[in-house]
C-alpha cells in the first residue's frame, strides 16, 4: 500500500480491479479545504485514459512492475513468442498485449512491462521509431513533390503506410509505431 501524495509519473496502481499507470499528477492545495492529488491515469489493459482525484492520506494499491528488453524469435499461432534478452528463457505474447505489432519484424527487441507479483505481462511496447524497406508501391511521377498528396506503400512487415508521392519502392523509410505515419526517408 501507498500513500496518494507518493504518486509520480509511471508509478502503476490497482483500482477497481484494473491496474494503471499515472501518465501526470498534480499536487493541489485549494485556499480552503483539503489538498488533494489530481490524476491522469492509463488503463493498461484497453488504454483508455481517465481523471481522479485522490485525497491526501488516501491509502492505495501499487502494483509492482518491471521492464525487461525481449527479442522477438517466431509466431506460435496467435501467440508471439519473445526471448528475455537477460535469461533467454521464452515468453509467449498474445497479439493484442502488443503496441505497434504491424511493425514487428523477428529479431526486434521489445521492451515487455510485466507484473512481479503475479509475473503476467501487461503489455509489450514497440520502439516509437522503425526504419523499414518498402516492398511495394505505385510509381509516383516526376514533380510529384509540390502536393502534399500521400499514397498507399507496404512495407517488409506486411503494414501499409501512407507515404508521399515522391518516395519509391526499394528505398528505407522511417514509421512512428504508435500511429503508423511515415516520418521521413532514411538516407543510405
Amino acid at each position: 500500500m501507498m500513500n496518494a501524495q507518493d504518486i509520480k509519473n509511471g508509478t502503476c496502481i490497482r483500482m477497481d480491479g484494473k491496474l494503471y499507470f499515472v501518465i501526470e499528477f498534480l499536487h493541489v492545495k485549494p485556499g480552503k479545504g483539503n489538498t488533494f492529488m489530481r490524476t491522469t491515469l492509463k488503463d493498461v489493459v484497453d488504454g483508455r485514459v481517465i481523471e481522479r482525484r485522490f485525497n491526501i492520506g488516501e491509502k492505495l494499491e501499487d502494483v509492482r512492475v518491471e521492464r525487461r528488453p525481449y527479442q522477438f524469435l517466431y509466431m506460435d499461432g496467435e501467440d508471439y513468442v519473445f526471448m528475455n534478452q537477460e535469461d533467454f528463457e521464452q515468453q509467449p505474447i498474445a497479439k493484442s498485449l502488443i503496441n505497434g505489432v504491424d511493425f514487428l519484424l523477428e529479431g526486434m527487441t521489445l521492451e515487455v512491462v510485466s507484473d512481479t507479483s503475479t509475473d503476467t505481462v501487461l503489455y509489450a511496447d514497440m520502439p516509437v521509431k522503425v526504419q523499414m524497406k518498402i516492398t511495394y508501391t505505385e510509381p509516383g511521377m516526376k514533380g510529384d513533390t509540390a502536393t502534399n498528396t500521400l499514397k498507399p506503400a507496404t512495407v517488409e512487415s506486411g503494414a501499409t503506410v501512407r507515404v508521399p508521392l515522391f518516395v519509391s519502392e526499394g528505398e528505407t523509410i522511417e514509421i512512428d509505431t504508435r500511429d503508423g505515419s511515415y516520418m521521413g526517408r532514411v538516407k543510405a
